[in-house]
Parts: C-alpha cells; sequence; structure tokens
C-alpha cells in the first residue's frame, strides 16, 4: 500500500513535469518505448512465478534439497545457496526474496536448524546474484537497453566475473559468522516418506495436484532457456503466463485474478521512470557527475560503484541507478554503477524492494532480525562485495 502511494505521488509529479513542459512529450514517447516492454516483462514474470509457486514447485524443490543435504546442515545450507542463486538469476531478486524466503525457513525448521543463516542467504543472494542476466534485476533491463540491446549472452559475459565475487563474498561471511549453526546434523528422511506424512500439519505433497505440479514445472524448464536466447523476453513470459493461467482455470480457478498483477510495483516503477527522466532534463546528471567524477580508471570505476552504493542505501536501487546511468559513459562506467545499485544494498532495510519484501515474510513467520543487526552486517559485507566486485570487472576487462 505504502509503494502505491509513492507511485501515486510520483505519477502526479511526472504529469505535472510533462503539462509544464518540462519534460517534452517526445522524450515520453522514448520512455515509453523504452520501459514498456520491461514493464510487461515484470507483469508475465510475477504471473508466472506466483501461480508456479501456487502449483508447488518451489515447495516441491525445498522437500529435496532437505533430502539431498543428506542430513548435514552446511550440505543443505550448499543446496539452498545454489537453489537462491538459480531463482534469482532466471527468476529475479523479488522471487528469490518473496517466494523461496519462507519455504527455506520451513525447511530449516522442519529439520530443527535455526533459520537465520538460510534466511540471510536468500536475501544476500537476491540482491548480489541478480548481476549475470538481464532479466535477474530490474535495473539490468534497463542496462541492456543503454547497451545497444546486446544479447542477454553477451551480457553475461560481461558481468560473468564481477556476479561470480558477488556471489561467493556473501557466502564465505554467512560461513563464517553461522559455521557453528551450519557444523550440526539433522535427521535425513526420505522423500518418499515425507511426502505422505505431512510431518509439519501442512498437507502431505502428494495431496496436491499433479496436473499444476507438472505443468508449471515444464513451463519453467522450457522459460529459462528461452530467457536467454536473444528474443525480447516479454514474448517467452507472456506466452508462459497464459499457458499457466489457462492450467490454472481449469485446474483451480479461484486462484486467477487481480491480485496475480503487481500493481503497487507498476504504478512505483512507471512514477519513479517519470520523475527520474524530468529530473534528467532539468540538468541531473550534470549535478551528479561531480559526485561520481568522469574517466574509465580504476579510482574513477570504484568511486562510481561507491556512489552508486550510497545512493542505494539512501534512496533505493532503481533511482540510484536512473540518477547515474546518464553520467555512465561507456560500457565500464555502466558496469559500476550496476554493480554498486545490484550488489550494494545490504545496508538498508529500503535499499532494494527485494529486502522489504523478504523482511516482511519473516515477520510473518516470526523470525526476528532487527534493521540494527541487518545494517552492522551489511556495513559490512557491502562495500567489501561491491569493492572486490569492481576489482573482478577492471581484471576482466583488462
Amino acid at each position: 500500500m505504502v509503494l502505491a502511494v509513492i507511485g501515486a505521488v510520483l505519477l502526479l509529479l511526472g504529469a505535472v513535469a510533462v503539462l509544464t513542459g518540462v519534460l517534452p512529450v517526445d522524450a515520453l514517447l522514448t520512455l515509453a518505448d523504452r520501459v514498456g516492454p520491461i514493464l510487461l516483462f515484470v507483469i508475465a514474470m510475477t504471473v508466472v512465478t506466483e501461480l508456479c509457486s501456487e502449483a508447488g514447485v518451489f515447495r516441491w524443490v525445498a522437500l529435496r534439497l532437505r533430502h539431498w543435504g543428506g542430513g548435514r546442515a552446511w550440505l543443505l545450507w550448499l543446496w539452498v545457496a545454489g537453489f537462491a542463486i538459480l531463482t534469482t538469476v532466471f527468476l529475479s531478486l523479488d522471487t528469490t526474496a518473496v517466494l523461496l524466503t519462507p519455504v527455506v525457513v520451513v525447511v530449516a525448521r522442519q529439520v530443527g536448524l535455526p533459520p537465520l543463516p538460510f534466511a540471510l542467504t536468500t536475501v544476500w543472494l537476491a540482491n548480489t546474484a541478480s548481476l549475470l542476466l538481464p532479466i535477474s534485476n530490474l535495473t539490468n533491463l534497463l542496462a541492456q537497453h543503454r547497451l545497444g540491446g546486446v544479447t542477454p549472452l553477451g551480457f553475461a559475459a560481461l558481468t560473468a566475473a564481477p556476479a561470480l565475487v558477488a556471489i561467493i563474498v556473501p557466502l564465505a561471511m554467512v560461513a563464517l559468522v553461522f559455521r557453528k549453526e551450519l557444523g550440526k546434523k539433522y535427521e535425513s528422511v526420505p522423500v518418499q516418506r515425507t511426502r505422505t506424512s505431512g510431518t509439519t500439519g501442512a498437507p502431505a505433497y502428494g495431496a496436491r495436484d499433479r496436473v499444476l505440479l507438472g505443468v508449471s514445472a515444464a513451463v519453467l524448464v522450457a522459460l529459462l532457456p528461452a530467457l536467454v536466447v536473444g528474443i525480447p523476453v516479454w514474448i517467452p513470459s507472456a506466452i508462459a503466463a497464459v499457458v499457466l493461467a489457462v492450467t490454472f482455470l481449469v485446474r483451480r480457478p479461484r486462484v486467477l485474478g487481480p491480485a496475480l498483477i503487481p500493481w503497487s510495483l507498476l504504478v512505483f516503477s512507471a512514477g519513479l521512470f517519470l520523475v527520474m527522466e524530468a529530473l534528467a532534463h532539468l540538468g541531473l546528471p550534470a549535478l551528479l557527475t561531480v559526485v561520481a567524477g568522469t574517466g574509465n580508471a580504476p579510482a574513477d570505476l570504484f568511486r562510481l560503484a561507491g556512489a552508486s552504493l550510497v545512493g542505494a542505501n539512501l534512496i533505493n536501487n532503481l533511482p540510484a541507478y536512473l540518477a547515474l546511468e546518464p553520467v555512465a559513459d561507456g560500457t565500464k562506467r555502466l558496469l559500476a554503477v550496476l554493480i554498486g545499485a545490484n550488489v550494494g544494498p545490504l545496508i538498508t532495510p529500503w535499499a532494494s524492494l527485494a529486502t522489504l519484501l523478504w523482511h516482511s515474510r519473516l515477520e510473518k513467520m516470526n523470525v526476528l532480525i532487527t534493521w540494527r543487526g541487518y545494517a552492522l552486517f551489511g556495513l559490512v559485507l557491502a562495500p567489501v562485495t561491491v569493492g572486490l566486485s569492481v576489482l573482478a570487472m577492471i581484471a576482466a576487462s583488462a
């Protein structure tokens, strides 16, 4: 609700900018041409992931992660981390924060392990692992357009080195801080027994709709490669959304409804795009150049990534990226902005929408972590991860 109110205010300010001529109509049309397909992709992927969650895909995988952990907490944690990376890279950071976090917490509690190291792993990787592909983060889709529509695999080639570092560093921190908890063992229950036992009081996995589960899993398996072959990503995601919607219409129609559409996010994003474009026409890039600097020397790139990190934690990663994009007049500088905006939002709760959604899920499940504690972790993790990621980007492009 708060996000929708902020978005409505931003839309109003954007409308005023258009009516007063601050934002010319031709610039508005250019902006719509750029962000329209991106917002369509956001809608389609939200529908896909929500319906897959309703079908039990994430719970089905989590059940097997518990079994594959073999009774060892550290191995279960590695499986969880791997799945979090996969969902972030291919289904976006919000999917990991919103849909994977509750499942991971339930699995940890089922086996008698503390949920905090698993929960922190999902939120940190939701942010830091979102650097690899255009579809991983909304900022990446904007950067892909800025780079002249480079293919997803071409984009991945540019971001692979810093993305790998951005994944390893948070995992190393979790392993170090929670080494005692991850050294524990738990009872490994065969998948077949868990499916039919309903050990947590929830419906047994075997009782779920196998048709919905099978179709949803098949759609996801088909969708993932389609998102990286180079066609506009809104097309395969829209097809997947329609296939799943039709399947649910036949099998479980009550799930379908307007609530599947992320209205608050759409209003907020549309308003933010308008306002940031208006600020760009008012001279914001020239002002930010004083802060972010110019040039492609290592010191210049660290400075720019640092400005992006600070901006993301002060306001939010999306407006921080939009503000600094005009001063990123080259591939290296654009990657530096992306690293700060994607990898850096680990300190304040509002630094990324994914973090806010993650914390909301934890509160509902009575998993307690204070924002003070989260910020203290982030004050160490964010600058180290961003700095090493920029270093990896520089080394890879040398």
